[in-house]
């Protein structure tokens, strides 16, 4: 259905969101240095480093810099889902596989009352922030309309050159959309059209979860577009300038 020229079918909402969402965030990265990308504006940042210099116990990649990721947990902004996934069936052993830790981390989270603490979640830099969202859209990619078979964490090259990475990574998002852009209403609702590895993909309408990666790029983005503005007004201290890491 169209209005004045503007979709308003699902797809067509979703991709006009995208859309504006991604014109305005490559707007706001022009101009990104390698210094202003690699910047840790507190210390204990998690970022991306060479594989022998990695400060978290997770840290992936193929190549020689890597990307930091801490060790597995359910933090507390994501409690909901998971009783909701435990309301809809899902069982808790599985429910613990998918968030990769103990069914008696799960059973505490499904037991918890009241509000939850605030997680302690790491200030990330922006060269995180885009390689967290460069494999999580070159495996959403895979898993949809590729072989389904690499491993999402192994499939990017993570690079500290900030020129690099961008062009590399909007080929990634080029490609995501224009596939995105050929499905059909009966692909929308396909239960499993995504087999994501990670997460809950492969038991979701596929229209769920571009709902979810479109959520994931658009609050990223909104995270660079502060970091890029705290940089140039000259960050939080004085230490926290590239000679200070």
């Amino acid at each position: 259905m169209e209005t004045d020229g503007a979709r308003t079918d699902r797809l067509g909402l979703l991709l006009d969101q995208f859309d504006k969402a991604r014109e305005s965030a490559q707007v706001r990265l022009t101009g990104l240095s390698d210094d202003e990308y690699l910047w840790e504006p507190v210390a204990d940042c998690w970022s991306i480093r060479r594989r022998g210099e990695a400060v978290t116990p997770r840290a992936f990649g193929p190549g020689e810099w890597v990307l930091d990721l801490g060790a597995p947990d359910i933090p507390a902004s994501e409690y909901a889902e998971v009783a909701r996934q435990a309301a809809e069936g899902m069982s808790v052993e599985r429910i613990a596989e998918d968030w990769s830790v103990s069914v008696q981390r799960v059973e505490q989270v499904l037991a918890h009352t009241g509000e939850p603490e605030p997680d302690a979640v790491p200030v990330t830099t922006i060269a995180w922030r885009l390689g967290h969202l460069h494999y999580e859209f070159a495996g959403n990619w895979e898993w949809t309309f590729g072989e389904r078979r690499q491993d999402p964490k192994q499939m990017v090259d993570f690079s500290p050159s900030a020129a690099v990475t961008l062009d590399r990574f909007w080929s990634v998002i080029d490609r995501w959309r224009t596939d995105v852009g050929a499905l059909t209403e009966a692909q929308l609702d396909t239960v499993g059209l995504s087999q994501y590895p990670y997460g809950s993909h492969g038991e979701d309408p596929f229209v769920a979860v571009l709902w979810g990666a479109n959520l994931e790029f658009v609050h990223h983005m909104a995270e660079i577009a502060l970091l890029r503005d705290l940089w140039r007004v000259g960050g939080l201290t004085p230490a926290a300038r590239p000679g200070a890491r």
